[in-house]
């Protein structure tokens, strides 16, 4: 939505796929899932990250993947995971895979504009985000002209996917979109905000030592009728074993 005093004031442009639930775990619920995450290695990664995986070995390039150590999701995400079944959208949600992700100030943590892989992971990304709040950055290249429409009122009576129009058009080569993402919520991406709309977490947006845990469902080909669903049926019953240890 066009901020105020702007020449865009009152005008917005549809931007579906995204869901945020707020408040999803409760600050000891948070604490305790922390405590445990720091009672295994955190292992370095780019951009001043660090993380843990709880997944299949994977080379996406070459389309192979391993199961190699992986031994399923860790327990204290079984109550997360059975918990993100209560909501619409996600009520057959099943996870295969667990990236725990930590950014610090200290390290100039951040990571760059990028889509998540469609060949293994499908249609639902899904964040925990622990410890501080943040700002999830989504860009898109335009067409030349961002279609616009009048913004919906503000209330109990709006709902998704109520903009008036489009009712006009403005020049625009590239478009960002700021996600604010507060302590303790659950962030789902699907449809265009998933496939078409990269996301990103800027360096400035970290003032605080933060935790991510992403969750990943499998795509429809290790799905049943899909040409690997005996690898996927295995994958599936590992996972949701929730016996894990980082690999």
């Amino acid at each position: 939505m066009g901020p105020k005093d702007s020449d865009f004031e009152g005008w917005a442009f549809p931007f579906p796929g995204v869901t945020l639930i707020k408040d999803f775990v409760t600050p000891e619920e948070e604490a305790e899932m922390v405590r445990l995450m720091d009672g295994d290695p955190w292992k370095p990664s780019q951009s001043g990250r660090r993380k843990q995986d709880y997944g299949p070995k994977v080379n996406f390039r070459k389309r192979k993947l391993k199961m190699a150590e992986f031994q399923g999701l860790p327990s204290f995400s079984q109550k997360v995971v059975q918990r993100m079944g209560l909501y619409q959208g996600l009520k057959d949600f099943r996870p295969v895979e667990q990236c725990n992700l930590e950014y610090s100030p200290e390290r100039g943590s951040a990571i760059d504009p990028h889509l998540d892989d469609a060949w293994l992971w499908g249609e639902r990304l899904v964040s925990l985000n622990l410890l501080s709040a943040t700002v999830v950055s989504m860009s898109q290249e335009a067409p030349g002209t961002l279609p616009l429409g009048l913004a919906p009122s503000i209330g109990p009576d709006a709902f998704e996917g109520s903009i008036i129009g489009p009712s006009k058009t403005v020049p625009c080569q590239e478009v960002e979109v700021a996600i604010s993402v507060p302590r303790r919520s659950l962030l789902v991406l699907t449809g265009a905000a998933r496939h078409q709309w990269t996301h990103a977490i800027h360096r400035r947006h970290i003032t605080a030592r933060r935790v991510c845990a992403t969750f990943r469902e499998l795509s429809s080909e290790f799905l049943p009728g899909g040409k690997q669903q005996d690898l996927g049926q295995e994958l599936l019953q590992t996972a949701l074993s929730f016996c894990g240890r980082p690999v």
